[in-house]
């Protein structure tokens, strides 16, 4: 029997999908994974559903399943995730095709209790969720009604997960949650994050831990000085603001507003000077105007973002801001979305401009066969989502680490040349 998996949506349903199909492997005594969803048995699709484009992606991807049951050897189809804890009655109204559904209360905290683990992505780079469920409730966002409360992993399980993803081949490890920053604070009492890191920074073959999720305002100095002194950890920070007008963010239910957000972005950057620091904002969120816009693209001038990410606000059923007046029209929000994105762009290149002349510890990622050169990653470049560096060469081992010193740029990548040392 062959067992195929379609992953949707964040890297913490990644995770959830890597356990759920060792599960199924259990479950089906010498079921094999199948890269292939024609020669499956059975296939599963844990979907998403945090806004309109991810729903639609997770519906196009369960019908194109379905039809492996006509014209491959699918006899059961499975689906997971957001989707359906969301719409659990619709969906098996409106999709037959369906033969088993497990909402995520079903199966997520038996998930998080599970070592076992299905590799899914690259051996040398493997997410650890370190946590489940926001608090938070930020007026745009559903995660809270389908994930639940914060609820932290013990860090002794969480250790004993990592060092098992390392006796695999796990190079760098990525902490992800819906919020990282708040982890140990319903188990031990206090922020615990530091801790973590520190107790991750002492397994033995692990070479990268990358913290994604930290949400500005609790970010403390423990937490920085960790990060800072701890040579295991890349110096790279993921921070979703959302946007940067005070008024904006005060309708958001955001906790921090711009001052503070500047104050903080200024402390990370003089106790880290080489700290990458990544972003993500909202736009076209209801009652955002034109000055609001303004105030977005001054904030991106004045903290010159090393990496940028823009969605355009989709209206989610169930939030708070989708029953909010003056909704902004589609049209404005992708406008909006390319003049920030324009700035960004500008930002970047100069950003990669000055990387000329570094020498960077960088991980091979794969082969570029056309350009034959390397592709590799550097502390400041998150999987999927960031920047590459080219190296010409012959092909290497992927997961292997080399030196390299940038001598040009590509857009928003770099070219690189091996050299002795790294910094």
């Amino acid at each position: 029997m062959n067992l195929y998996l379609e992953s949707l949506g964040c890297d913490k349903n990644r995770v959830d999908s890597e356990k759920l199909l060792s599960e199924l492997l259990e479950k089906y005594e010498g079921a094999k994974v199948t890269m292939d969803p024609a020669e499956a048995d059975i296939a599963i699709v844990n979907t998403c559903s945090f806004i309109g484009p991810a729903k639609e992606e997770s519906i196009n991807t369960i019908l194109e399943l379905a039809e492996y049951k006509k014209t491959g050897k699918l006899q059961k189809l499975i689906v997971a995730g957001c989707l359906v804890e969301r719409y659990k009655d619709e969906i098996r109204k409106e999709l037959p095709e369906i033969d088993e559904i497990a909402s995520v209360k079903d199966y997520v905290s038996r998930l998080d209790k599970q070592m076992k683990r299905v590799e899914s992505g690259e051996r040398y780079t493997r997410y650890l969720k370190i946590a489940e469920g926001c608090d938070k409730y930020c007026s745009y966002c559903i995660i809270p009604r389908l994930r639940g409360h914060y609820r932290s992993i013990p860090m002794e399980q969480i250790l004993e997960e990592a060092g098992q993803l390392v006796l695999e081949g796990a190079k760098e490890l990525i902490l992800v949650a819906q919020e990282t920053t708040l982890y140990g604070t319903d188990l031990y009492g206090e922020k615990s994050l530091h801790k973590l890191l520190h107790a991750l920074g002492e397994i033995e073959g692990l070479e990268w831990i990358r913290v994604l999720y930290c949400y500005p305002e609790e970010i403390e100095l423990p937490l920085i000085e960790e990060i800072r002194d701890n040579p295991k950890v890349c110096h790279y920070l993921d921070l979703p603001i959302q946007h940067s007008s005070d008024r904006i963010l005060k309708v958001m239910n955001r906790k921090t507003r711009r001052a503070e957000l500047k104050e903080k972005i200024a402390l990370l950057r003089r106790e880290i000077p080489d700290i990458c620091l990544r972003t993500t904002l909202i736009t076209g969120f209801p009652g955002e105007t034109e000055e609001d816009l303004e105030d977005v693209l001054s904030f991106i001038r004045e903290e010159r973002f090393d990496r940028l990410g823009v969605f355009p606000y989709s209206q989610e059923e169930g939030t708070y801001a989708a029953t909010m007046d003056n909704q902004v029209p589609e049209s404005v929000k992708n406008k909006r979305l390319s003049r920030i994105m324009e700035l960004q762009q500008e930002i970047a290149f100069q950003k990669a401009e000055e990387q000329k002349g570094r020498v960077l510890k960088a991980l091979v990622v794969g082969f570029d066969e056309e350009e034959s050169r390397l592709v590799l990653r550097s502390y400041m470049d998150n999987p999927d989502i960031d920047s590459f560096i080219y190296l010409k060469g012959e092909e290497r081992a992927v997961g292997d680490f080399v030196c390299v010193r940038i001598i040009d740029t590509e857009g928003y990548d770099l070219i690189g040349e091996y050299c002795e040392s790294s910094q």
